[in-house]
């Protein structure tokens, strides 16, 4: 199912929501469509073109910045579904120090990995099975929420919406 980015009065991104979703705030006239797709839903007496962004009439304070939680789906698009050992395809999670070992589940501490360098590595840090990270894991920036969300595979129509601040 398609998905749909939900912009504040401001232009601000606030969500991301399924198509229905975005199609009852706009029919029920509590958000504009910004960018459409190329899809049209068909009722009995009418037919609606499907938003891609849609932006709220109305302003929505937003009182915090949201925190993206450490999910599978979020580190795989964070390291490109690469391992980030070897550079082969990633299959599994692992923790840098493991978590028996002290180490915490945060962004800091987890990369996506093949089967085989996870199994190799085993309950050591990369220094003592001899791996070194191709990047240096963090958290995402202001926005990755959005990415995180939908697995880092972002519609090319919001791209002018998340450009100030990308993953």
């Amino acid at each position: 199912m398609a998905r749909a980015l939900v912009l504040n009065a401001s232009y601000e991104p606030l969500s991301v929501v399924n198509e229905r979703r975005a199609l009852i705030l706009v029919l029920s006239e509590k958000a504009s469509v910004v960018v459409e797709r190329d899809e049209t839903w068909h009722a009995e007496s009418f037919s609606v073109q499907l938003p891609s962004v849609v932006r709220l009439n109305r302003f929505v304070k937003v009182p915090y910045r949201r925190a993206v939680p450490v999910t599978r789906r979020a580190v795989f698009g964070r390291d490109g579904h690469r391992c980030q050992y070897c550079g082969g395809p990633a299959e599994s999670l692992d923790h840098i120090t493991p978590r028996s070992r002290g180490g915490d589940h945060t962004w800091e501490n987890v990369v996506a990995c093949c089967r085989s360098c996870n199994v190799k590595k085993g309950n050591r840090t990369p220094d003592e099975s001899g791996f070194a990270l191709r990047t240096d894991p963090g958290p995402p920036r202001r926005f990755a929420w959005i990415y995180a969300s939908t697995g880092f595979q972002v519609d090319p129509d919001w791209q002018p919406f998340l450009l100030q601040e990308s993953a």
